[in-house]
């Protein structure tokens, strides 16, 4: 059995290497893309980057299936993954950057991201079905705990330390020192070898997206819990093209956006998420559920204050924005701790990579498509009323919570 202690420090090396390229999807590249010139439309496009995280559950069961024993079923899987990502950030590193205004270049550069994220969601299946078979039952919310702090320190390495180094090194010794933070998080995994063998599940491949969608529309219960999936990342998938390009456009420069905006937002998600796993050891997971989506929603509102007054043309005081991005950034992280434990509780141990994928993926394809679109709708809107609706929007997105709280079970 593998110390409690050793688990955690390797769970947390693997999604900080997974966060490493996402922090840079997700943070830095909206901030880099509108410095270029691109429109928020096709910044909203980018989302597609998103797909494989949403469709991964389309080869989950091959990764739960197949694996080589000798090396270790799940780390068969994650060590190749591990290094394919560094590649493909080595490569990124000599691309020509100030080219990003051309359709062409433009085009290849998604491609490439859009691999990244391809290997990157193939080893968060492989690392989801691991941590599944060796937490126990009082280990889960320790175990997403550190999953939500490793992937958030990627999100400041990958997001904040990216923008405020691009101020001063240049793009190809940035990306080549973002490959070998990636290469770093490798050895946990490559010095592990106790892996337990796997449970011989010879009729996974025959599992169908309907096959699951059965699975978990069994019971009062699992349709709920269902519906909380698919309305948990609408406010996310609607905001995200804009918030970012909303501090651009107030004026921020790389390295305010960099290092007070993502550096320090992803702190205060260390924080949350800290804070998260300390008060799932006492309080009941359905219950932080809803508070703490009442406290998005206050972030939200804070966010639509701020673009309010930017069409007004009042001056915010940075300090404000800094403040208010911190606090959706460290709620985010407890919500994410608190989901993510209670998908981990809703995974059966004998299909671990796939339950856990297909509940993410459910989260992912929603969040992705509204992501996909939300940049032209809110640059029709404009930000003030777009994201004023986006709060009353997550306001009726509580619905599903309280519907699925009357039929919860605290353990399975």
């Amino acid at each position: 059995m593998l110390n409690p202690t050793r688990l955690y420090v390797l769970l947390f090396s693997l999604y900080w290497a997974q966060g490493l390229p996402v922090g840079f999807m997700t943070h830095a590249l909206p901030v880099i893309l509108r410095s270029q010139g691109v429109s928020l439309a096709q910044i909203g496009g980018f989302g597609l980057l998103m797909l494989p995280w949403s469709i991964k559950i389309l080869w989950a069961p091959l990764v739960d299936r197949f694996g080589y024993s000798k090396i270790g079923h799940y780390r068969s899987w994650i060590l190749p993954t591990q290094i394919f990502s560094v590649v493909i950030l080595v490569i990124l590193s000599f691309y020509p950057i100030d080219a990003l205004g051309q359709t062409h270049y433009l085009f290849l550069f998604f491609v490439l991201l859009l691999f990244l994220n391809l290997t990157g969601a193939t080893q968060d299946i492989a690392t989801d079905g691991l941590a599944v078979n060796l937490l126990k039952t009082d280990q889960q919310h320790w175990g997403n705990t550190f999953q939500v702090i490793g992937s958030r320190l990627g999100f400041i390495v990958g997001g904040g330390v990216l923008l405020w180094a691009l101020d001063w090194l240049s793009w190809q010794i940035t990306f080549l020192g973002l490959a070998l933070a990636v290469l770093m998080n490798t050895i946990p995994i490559l010095y592990y070898k106790n892996e337990q063998t796997r449970i011989n599940n010879t009729a996974q491949l025959q599992y169908s997206l309907k096959d699951y969608f059965d699975h978990f529309t069994q019971s009062k219960e699992l349709r709920c819990w269902l519906l909380v999936l698919i309305s948990f990342k609408v406010a996310d998938g609607l905001s995200g093209p804009l918030l970012k390009p909303l501090m651009v456009d107030m004026g921020l420069n790389f390295t305010q956006i960099g290092v007070y905006i993502t550096m320090f937002g992803a702190f205060a998600a260390l924080c949350g998420a800290a804070i998260s796993g300390y008060l799932l050891k006492r309080y009941s997971r359905s219950m932080l559920l809803i508070l703490f989506s009442y406290l998005k929603i206050l972030s939200l509102l804070a966010y639509a204050g701020l673009a309010c007054a930017f069409g007004q043309n009042i001056k915010i005081p940075n300090m404000i924005i800094y403040l208010i991005n911190a606090f959706e950034d460290a709620v985010s992280a407890m919500l994410l701790v608190v989901i993510l434990t209670l998908v981990m509780q809703y995974s059966r141990k004998t299909l671990a990579g796939t339950d856990f994928t297909f509940q993410v993926a459910i989260m992912a394809t929603v969040g992705g498509g509204l992501y996909t679109v939300s940049g032209i709708v809110g640059d029709w809107l404009g930000y003030a009323v777009y994201l004023s609706s986006i709060v009353l929007i997550a306001m009726i997105c509580m619905i599903p919570l309280y519907q699925w709280k009357k039929h919860y079970t605290k353990f399975k």
